[in-house]
């Protein structure tokens, strides 16, 4: 079996954040968290050294032999932008995607460059509909 590099950790997300930089990442970052935890009801986890994840659930898949533990749903603010964890099919969600304004997404990833590009309410409607799919599918 193929084991995960990335686990939870005890370290504090909000002292992982306060080393984003630029500022603006930074901030964008501290709402994100205050969004996901709004709207997850579940309290921040680090994940790793550079994802910050809500809740958590256990895979296997179906093509390997691998199998593991994963957050619910999540965030990372990367180098390039900041990547959104939403493994709920959120993608077939395309009247909010229409509304949220400009990001990329790929597989279970929803890209963003900076949160004044997107509607906060409509990013938050995508993170709770993306939550509670997964939450059913991994009871």
């Amino acid at each position: 079996m193929v084991e995960l590099k990335t686990k939870p950790t005890n370290e504090d997300p909000r002292d992982f954040l306060n080393t984003i930089e630029p500022e603006q990442k930074r901030v964008d970052s501290f709402n994100l968290l205050e969004t996901f935890e709004e709207v997850t009801g579940e309290k921040p986890k680090m994940w790793g050294s550079a994802i910050i994840g809500f809740g958590m659930y256990h895979y296997k898949s179906e093509r390997s032999s691998q199998e593991g533990d994963w957050p619910l749903t999540g965030f990372s603010p990367r180098k390039a932008n900041l990547t959104l964890y939403l493994m709920g099919k959120f993608t077939e969600e395309r009247e909010l995607l229409q509304k949220l304004g400009k990001h990329k997404t790929k597989g279970g990833c929803l890209y963003i460059n900076k949160l004044s590009n997107v509607d906060i309410k409509v990013l938050g409607e995508l993170i709770k509909k993306s939550f509670e799919y997964m939450k059913k599918a991994y009871k």
